[in-house]
């Protein structure tokens, strides 16, 4: 009876763990289904870009240092005391501002004097001319001898070679007492002053400031002995543009033109003498700056650009992201060429029309699902 009682016990427990087993058994798949993820949802968003030809230009690119085209001290050239400064340290002038002033009342002096000479000798030269005239018909007529008449004619021609001495006279202290007023000879920028007022200057010996010419300015640079016959080749198609970069930059601030090459290559280093003539109107590009020259020698028809940040760089070399076949990532291996701005050229690894994935290169690989985004998405990820 006790045997019979144990085994019944067993069997419904077996039945009851039985319907358990069945009763939860379809949450498990259930569970299962939803951890198993949609292949289409894992496919990474990126952005594309498709392949084009497009003709950019070829640059030489150079570390340079700009320098002033006109840079000259700023001398007295006439002896006095320095009596006014009229424009500050580091102004920009136009050429003939007043600069500074010497005394000029010695120099005013030395003008009145010579004036006054002159009307003194001019007030002479009339009356020997009348004596020469009254003796001209004294002597016709016999009232008057040869000798006297020749006298008064030499009186006359030494009154006449005064006057002229005054005049010169006069033109001198004109241009000493001009002297005392030094103008700015071309549009520059002062720099710091050298000679305060009550300072004594001489001719020569004293140096009141500099001035320093900012527009145009020179930017020089030395090309080597390969790049000179790249350059002479496009300098015989016509100007070769040259753009300057500020440290830092990397878009053009200034631009202008190749304008001069030396005559002989420095044996020492290869290199040989260049400069470019660059706008500067604002007068933002100082000399002695150290800055970055780039010169267009020449153009690359029909070359396959892709944007810079599309490359990636592994121990194989650069490579891009194409979105291939159902929508996998390929890597290809890439041979690069020169660079317009943000683009790249591309000589080999790419064919026009590869669409090349331009971002979230870090979050896919080799045979990675992508979705490529619709051009508008494009726009407001990259904003």
């Amino acid at each position: 009876m006790n045997k019979l009682k144990l085994y019944a016990s067993v069997a419904i427990g077996a039945v009851v763990i039985v319907g358990a087993i069945v009763a939860i058994r379809p949450l498990f798949s259930e569970s299962a289904g939803a951890a198993t993820p949609n292949a289409a949802a894992m496919a990474m968003p990126v952005p594309v870009t498709k392949i084009v030809k497009k003709t950019i230009p070829i640059y030489l690119e150079y570390s340079a240092r700009a320098e002033a085209i006109r840079n000259i001290a700023l001398q007295a050239k006439v002896a006095g005391y320095v009596q006014q400064q009229h424009v500050p340290d580091g102004s920009d002038v136009k050429e003939g501002d007043l600069l500074y002033t010497i005394d000029p009342r010695d120099f005013q002096a030395a003008l009145d004097s010579a004036k006054a000479q002159l009307q003194r000798d001019t007030a002479a030269l009339e009356y020997a001319r009348g004596n020469v005239d009254r003796g001209s018909s004294l002597a016709s007529s016999g009232y008057l001898d040869k000798n006297t008449y020749e006298q008064r004619t030499s009186v006359l021609r030494q009154a006449e070679a005064t006057l002229a001495i005054n005049q010169a006279a006069i033109r001198t202290a004109e241009i000493n007492l001009s002297y005392t007023k030094i103008t700015a000879p071309f549009p520059g920028r002062l720099g710091r002053n050298q000679a305060s007022v009550g300072t004594l200057v001489s001719p020569g010996s004293s140096t009141l400031n500099t001035l320093v010419q900012f527009d145009p300015i020179y930017v020089t640079f030395n090309p080597s002995e390969t790049d000179l016959a790249i350059i002479e080749k496009a300098r015989s198609r016509g100007p070769v543009q040259a753009e300057v970069f500020v440290p830092g930059d990397d878009k053009p601030r200034y631009s202008g033109a190749l304008t001069f090459i030396d005559n002989s290559i420095d044996r020492s280093t290869g290199t040989i003498v260049a400069r470019a003539t660059v706008a500067n109107e604002k007068g933002t590009l100082l000399p002695g700056q150290y800055v970055r020259v780039r010169l267009a020698v020449s153009e690359r028809p029909d070359a396959l650009v892709v944007p810079q940040v599309a490359l990636g760089s592994s121990q194989l070399g650069k490579f891009v992201y194409v979105v291939g076949k159902d929508n996998k990532a390929e890597m290809r291996l890439v041979s690069l060429g020169p660079t317009d701005g943000a683009l790249i050229s591309v000589d080999k690894g790419v064919a026009e029309g590869d669409s090349v994935i331009s971002g979230n290169l870090q979050k896919i690989g080799p045979g990675s699902p992508v979705q490529p985004l619709p051009p508008q998405q494009q726009q407001q990820a990259a904003q």
